[in-house]
């Protein structure tokens, strides 16, 4: 059963912060001290973490990747402070999908493709862009309904695959697909598996991502503010029909996008 978003903001100083979730897949917030100089540098994993101030706080919001190990994390800042956090246990389910055959068993010339295409993904996800940012909510990108697929173990055509990292919204093709709040297109392109993807970098490594495109409608490098048509619904790549796969990340990890959404 799906939570609706809004129950999973809390207002914690002048910010409102989605629902602590610390377990893989999930957010953490870890308070850093006062907020009385320049944004902590602070790094999880080898990858740099988005900060907040906050009530007069500096806050560290944190991606726990699907793979974290659960027990106790640690975070580092550059000043030599370690600040821990515990990763707690949460379940997801299985998902089985029937798709054409070479989406499953890939021939030399495509795993060549998704090879090269793969270091693209990786360098948009995980893409540092130095601003700050008043928070970490985002709007609905299109309407229709959201699946509870994040993380879930997938087979296709009966053989596993790795976890779904998004958020599937059924929507009719050709449906405007709107920027869920500011930032800047960072990579646009059409790859074997996710078919037209637009890239948009919010931030501090906070990242969002949508898939299976019929049209783009922005350029790399444009700078979109929310609310604003970056492409169209379809069925492009790996697809069993028209839907939005919608992917957000931070600091280069997937989370839940349902735990971001500001409306249900």
């Amino acid at each position: 059963m799906r939570i609706a978003a809004t129950v999973l903001f809390l207002c914690l100083g002048s910010v409102a912060y989605p629902q602590e979730s610390s377990w893989p897949g999930g957010i953490a917030f870890i308070d850093l001290g006062a907020a009385d100089g320049a944004r902590p540098v602070v790094e999880y994993a080898g990858h740099r973490v988005l900060v907040l101030s906050n009530g007069g706080r500096w806050h560290a919001v944190i991606g726990v990747p699907l793979d974290a190990a659960i027990g106790t994390a640690e975070i580092s800042a550059a000043d030599g402070a370690k600040h821990a956090f515990e990763i707690r246990e949460h379940a997801y389910r299985e998902q089985r999908l029937q798709v054409a055959k070479n989406y499953v068993s890939l021939s030399e010339e495509n795993l060549e493709r998704v090879g090269n295409e793969r270091k693209v993904i990786d360098a948009a996800l995980t893409n540092w862009r130095d601003v700050s940012l008043d928070g970490v909510h985002l709007s609905t990108p299109v309407a229709g309904r959201k699946s509870s697929s994040f993380g879930l173990r997938r087979f296709f055509n009966d053989e596993p695959r790795s976890p779904h990292k998004g958020m599937d919204i059924s929507a009719s093709e050709g449906e405007p697909v709107a920027a869920p709040r500011g930032g800047v297109i960072t990579t646009t392109g059409d790859f074997y598996f996710n078919g037209n993807t637009v890239f948009v970098d919010h931030g501090q490594g906070f990242v969002t991502m949508y898939c299976h495109l019929s049209e783009i409608t922005v350029a790399e490098g444009q700078v979109v503010g929310e609310g604003e048509i970056i492409g169209l619904v379809g069925a492009t790549g790996r697809a069993t029909g028209p839907h939005l796969h919608f992917g957000t990340y931070m600091n280069g990890t997937a989370v839940d996008p349902a735990l971001l959404l500001a409306e249900p």
